[in-house]
């Protein structure tokens, strides 16, 4: 119960690249292989856009930043993706029902709670949710700060005494080489290109296969990016069966949960031992109910960062093992590290490759985050810093753009 000992929140701050001095952290370099390889994507249906990411614009909304700085001088950070518009939410109407809040596990779901009321009218999902994620990440950072303890420690101590992960990029080979259990690959082709997408797809599944061995040693995905129709998954599905993969992930547009639960039921019946799996932007506890109850997906795999932060993920999970269904967050690092440290079920993480090629680890918020832990030999022990263990690093031009 939260106490008059306990610190406040006596200012929430928001903080995007500085653009005048020609600073755009986490957006990748041209040439990366998240932005201008051929990856299957909402718009590929379009010519136009299907040979980059970049072309329609991933990285448009660009990163922002929250500090939550409390009464005994502790400042939380946490990053999300948003930039301006964000910030602009977070400063100009979210602060209100922050700031002055007891920092305690109960002064923060409490915080969550009118957040998301309050913005209901223009929010509910999307850039507003980014903005509340951002916000609860902060403060939970910061709670871990003021009490001298991990973030995993709040939650009630770790279970496991290390992470296991597996890769998320082009190079599953190289994955493999470097300790990872598993790798998951980018699908390049979607249903505009008929017959030959999907003999596109099943030839790299087939390639990648052969590069990386028994399937029981290393396991395969495909990431479908919200990009495929129910057909075409059903193709796919059937196609790759003799590769051994283990699961093909969000090939439909999130709000499509009839779609999912159509074909989460012929895969199944199919036989194929293949999993269906989405979440990574789906958002809220209401969003993953509909997931769950219609039983779209054998791994839900919600972004801390999106969903609604660690609040909203921890309420999400517990509605999850009551279904039976597994979490496994997609990416964001130290914000998901010290969720998955807790959760025992848990047989993995996800670890982005954001070097450009995808062939070393490097870490995923660089250079914008400072002590950000990577894995090594495809595990990590997380920190027990406090907080999330990481600095922002204040040698970058930054900015504060809408002060209130």
């Amino acid at each position: 119960m939260p106490t008059t000992n306990d610190p406040r929140v006596v200012a929430v701050r928001v903080l995007v690249p500085d653009a005048d001095a020609g600073a755009d952290y986490h957006r990748q370099p041209t040439g990366h292989w998240i932005t201008d390889t051929k990856i299957a994507n909402p718009m590929s249906g379009w010519p136009e856009y299907r040979a980059s990411r970049t072309s329609w614009g991933i990285g448009a909304m660009g990163t922002f930043v929250v500090e939550v700085e409390t009464s005994d001088g502790q400042v939380g950070i946490a990053p999300s993706i948003g930039g301006p518009p964000a910030a602009f939410i977070v400063e100009r109407h979210l602060a209100r029902f922050v700031e002055g809040k007891p920092l305690t596990v109960e002064g923060i779901a409490e915080a969550w709670d009118q957040m998301f009321r309050g913005s209901l009218y223009y929010g509910r999902r999307g850039l507003a949710i980014n903005a509340i994620s951002a916000v609860d990440l902060a403060l939970w950072d910061a709670l871990g700060r003021s009490r001298g303890e991990p973030v995993w420690q709040l939650l009630g101590g770790a279970a496991l005494d290390e992470l296991a992960f597996y890769a998320t990029g082009p190079r599953p080979d190289i994955a493999r080489s470097l300790g990872f259990v598993g790798g998951k690959l980018p699908l390049p082709a979607g249903p505009a290109e008929g017959a030959d997408g999907l003999a596109e797809n099943v030839a790299l599944a087939a390639t990648m296969r052969d590069k990386c061995g028994d399937p029981d040693d290393f396991f395969l995905s495909f990431d479908c990016y919200m990009s495929l129709d129910v057909p075409f998954t059903l193709d796919l599905v059937e196609a790759i069966g003799p590769y051994g993969f283990k699961w093909v992930e969000e090939f439909l547009p999130p709000d499509d949960y009839w779609g999912y639960a159509e074909v989460k039921r012929a895969v199944a019946a199919s036989g194929s031992g293949i999993l269906t799996t989405t979440g990574e932007h789906e958002s809220t506890r209401w969003g993953f109910k509909l997931l769950l109850e219609r039983e779209c997906a054998d791994i839900i795999q919600p972004d801390v960062g999106w969903c609604g932060g660690l609040t909203e993920l921890l309420r999400i999970a517990d509605m999850a093992r009551e279904h039976g269904v597994p979490v496994v967050p997609h990416g964001s690092s130290v914000y998901s590290y010290h969720f998955l440290v807790t959760r025992p079920e848990t047989p993995f993480g996800e670890f982005l490759m954001m070097h450009p090629e995808a062939t070393e680890v490097v870490p995923m918020f660089a250079p914008l985050l400072v002590d950000e832990p990577v894995p090594v030999g495809g595990r990590l022990r997380v920190p027990d810093r406090p907080g999330f263990g990481v600095e922002l690093n204040r040698t970058l031009p930054l900015a504060r753009p809408y002060p209130h």
